[in-house]
This record gives C-alpha cells, structure tokens and sequence, in this order.
C-alpha cells in the first residue's frame, strides 16, 4: 500500500497543502513509512521521523538523507524519542489505524509536544466503510469523525479543526471494498484515481464532501 501511494505524487503534495499552515519549529512524523510525506515536511521546520519498520527506515534514511533524522519508533509503546525532545508538531498521517491501543497512543503523542503544541492527525474515514481491504492492509477501525473528537477531547487536545477528505477515492473506496468484495487497491486504480484527483479534488477547498477516504483532524496540546 504504501509502495502503492508512493505513486501519488499530487495527492501527497495536496495533502500537506492541506494542513502546512500549522507545520512549525521542530516536526516529528511518527510513522513515516518509506518517506512519502516526509521530504515535504522539510519545507517547514527541523524534521525528525519514526517508524516501526526498519526498512522503511533504511529507505526513508537513503531517500532524504541529512534533510531528517530518522529512527526506529513504536508510538503504542513510548513516548520518549530522540532523546526525550518535545515537539512543536507532530504529523500522524495513516497511522493510528494500525494501532491496537489508539488510546493509550493517543496519549503518547499528546506527551511528546511542547505546550500549545499541534498534532496533524489523519485517519480512515467512516465506521461503515470498514471491509476486506482494510483488514488487508493492517488496519483495526475506521474512525466516525464525531467519536475522534471526544476522543480528542477526552486525551486533554483541544480541536482546532476536523473534516473529511478525498470524496473521490471514498467512492473508489467504496465501490473496490463493498461492492467488488476486494481485498486491495490495485495499481492501475491508482493511475486513474491520479488523473482524476488533480481535477475534482481542489472542490474540496470550497466546501467539505460528505463523504470521503479520510478523517484529517487538527488539535492543539
């Protein structure tokens, strides 16, 4: 999957467009997966990157090279990285999913920022949508956007703002998972789905679709 979304190259970008007015001072990506996000971050502030796959950690290493201090680092576990620093951002993007204990994550990424501090989270959309393709790829839930923010609430953040995102692949989502009955996203799907994105995709800037792939939440410490 994440070889899969590495060939989204203008998804990725809007992405972080939509979120790079919070990015500040010293980031932590946790969970940074073979770099797809990563090397935009830089762009705006001292980038640090942890990830429980050490091979994504050799690749992210090798893609960016100096521009990010890259470790190995298991966010259900600890809270304690690089030495114990505290951030100003931390960027958590596909990742809480893949967390049994979002919880007692949640806490831990609540521990690792500064005061005032911002977590750019974002997370499956969509309770419903959950099917095959997500148990393929590793995913426990998909989050209600209602239920994340009294999870929020309820871990100590105070939300800045939350919305659902990518209407266009929540229908391709949609149609791959339930009524095709899949288990993946096949590539040639991705191709598609990066022709159509750069056209339908920037209607989201104006008002926010009803449904969507994702969940991306902003909260402040």
């Amino acid at each position: 999957m994440l070889e899969s979304m590495s060939q989204a190259v203008w998804y990725n970008q809007w992405l972080v467009g939509k979120f790079n007015k919070f990015l500040k001072g010293k980031i932590l990506e946790v969970g940074c997966g073979i770099g797809n996000f990563t090397g935009n971050l830089t762009n705006y502030g001292e980038v640090f990157a942890i990830d429980i796959d050490k091979q994504h950690i050799t690749e992210t290493k090798k893609m960016l090279g100096s521009r990010v201090k890259v470790q190995f680092g298991d966010i259900e576990k600890s809270s304690v990285f690089f030495n114990g620093q505290k951030f100003d951002t931390v960027v958590c993007l596909n990742v809480l999913e893949h967390i049994k204990a979002d919880k007692t994550a949640l806490k831990n990424l609540y521990n690792l920022l500064n005061k005032d501090g911002t977590l750019i989270l974002l997370v499956p959309a969509h309770e419903l949508l959950f099917g095959e393709i997500d148990r393929s790829i590793g995913h426990f839930r998909r989050y209600d956007k209602t239920k994340l923010g009294k999870l929020m609430t309820n871990t100590g953040f105070k939300i800045i703002s939350g919305r659902i995102i990518n209407m266009l692949g929540g229908i391709g989502w949609w149609f791959a998972s339930k009524f095709l009955a899949s288990s993946k996203i096949e590539t040639n799907k991705i191709k598609i789905f990066n022709f159509l994105a750069p056209i339908i995709l920037p209607l989201e800037d104006i008002v926010e679709p009803p449904i969507g792939t994702s969940i991306l939440m902003v909260v402040q410490k």
